[in-house]
């Protein structure tokens, strides 16, 4: 099913899988093929970037010091999006995003997650889905398709059922999203592939039923 998907759809879900659950040996593995594959390298900094909030500070690091040894590729000296002074806008886009990424379930999503914490809920909309999510670089469809990586190969199970949604309401097709799981065959293990594979013909049955 890969074939459905574009090289450097497939090379970015395997990246942003590995940063969240393979090892280093797997993780610079998979960076060879993401520098030999010639993905655009704004794409790749986007997926690392993107990275932090699903698999934390560390393994972000990790990969980006990794990304520029391999690739030879120094950082921008500068990152206009990232500058505080942005806070307004991150909002704004924030909610845009999150809102087409959960659908129906959008309002549920803020309710559910401020009763966690308001904290949370603020930093979900402002730092998640408008700081990092809603950057340009990257278009809606991939970022999702990459976070099912992450989430796929981090085992977060709860959070993979939300964006396998995600992915498919930022226009994935069901092909795309079954071939974002299949491009993990030795990242995650053949029995969490079946189980996810099963998650989303139901995610897909489901959403079916409902419209």
């Amino acid at each position: 099913m890969n074939s459905v998907l574009d090289n450097d759809s497939r090379l970015l879900v395997r990246l942003a899988a590995a940063i969240a659950g393979a090892d280093e040996f797997t993780t610079r593995r998979i960076i060879d093929e993401v520098v030999s594959g010639n993905v655009a390298p704004e794409m790749v900094d986007e997926v690392i970037l993107q990275s932090y909030l699903f698999a934390g500070f560390p393994r972000t690091l990790n990969a980006a010091r990794m990304w520029r040894a391999v690739s030879g590729l120094p950082a921008p000296t500068d990152d206009d999006e990232a500058a505080v002074s942005n806070s307004a806008k991150w909002e704004s886009l924030g909610e845009k995003t999150c809102a087409i990424v959960y659908g129906d379930s959008y309002e549920m999503l803020r309710n559910n997650v401020r009763q966690l914490h308001p904290a949370l809920d603020a930093w979900m909309i402002t730092d998640g889905y408008g700081k990092v999510l809603s950057r340009p670089a990257l278009d809606l469809e991939r970022r999702e398709l990459c976070i099912v990586g992450a989430c796929a190969a981090s085992g977060q199970q709860r959070q993979l059922h939300s964006h396998l949604h995600g992915a498919l309401n930022s226009g994935a097709s069901s092909e795309k999203v079954y071939a974002a799981l299949d491009s993990l065959a030795d990242i995650c293990a053949e029995s969490d592939l079946i189980r996810y594979r099963t998650l989303l013909t139901r995610v897909i049955a489901g959403r079916a039923n409902v419209h």
